[in-house]
């Protein structure tokens, strides 16, 4: 089948932003077919990746985590990090010109992609405040006081 041709642009993206990644054959189980986090890389079997928006929202993960988190051997993110790496990969797919789709695809999020597209493109959406918090971007609206100067969803920078 081959690999599809947005996955070397999403991986060039990731490892550009300070992210370790590592393609190799994941011989267990992941949550996401292909995708893995350990020690701070993300790890990619590419015969195994069934949707590359995925390699955003795991990505996700690893950029919202702070730094001692970020490094530990196995990433368990929490709840306000999952919804953190949300907004993050939306921010991310609008960054690289990608269809939103591509990461809030039909498949995941439990049938809720296209209220978090309408969340995040009006620039509200779970997780958004937290990236406000955590001072990698702006609010939108300005109504929420931080430190980034880049209005959602720009970005200040990547990782948190």
């Amino acid at each position: 089948m081959g690999v599809d041709p947005v996955v070397p642009r999403l991986l060039e993206f990731v490892r550009s932003i300070g992210i370790e990644v590592r393609t190799r054959t994941l011989e267990h189980e992941t949550f996401l077919p292909g995708l893995d986090i350990q020690g701070g890389a993300l790890l990619v079997d590419l015969d195994r990746l069934a949707y590359p928006g995925d390699i955003l929202h795991e990505a996700g993960h690893i950029a919202v985590a702070d730094k001692e988190r970020r490094m530990q051997p196995v990433l368990k993110p929490t709840k306000a990090e999952e919804m953190a790496a949300a907004a993050w990969s939306f921010a991310a797919a609008r960054h690289l010109n990608l269809p939103v789709e591509v990461v809030f695809h039909e498949h995941g999020y439990q049938d809720g992609a296209e209220a978090l597209i309408t969340a995040f493109s009006n620039g509200t959406g779970p997780g958004l405040p937290l990236l406000i918090w955590f001072g990698v971007t702006a609010d939108p609206h300005g109504q929420q006081p931080g430190t980034a100067t880049q209005p959602y969803p720009l970005m200040d920078r990547w990782l948190r």
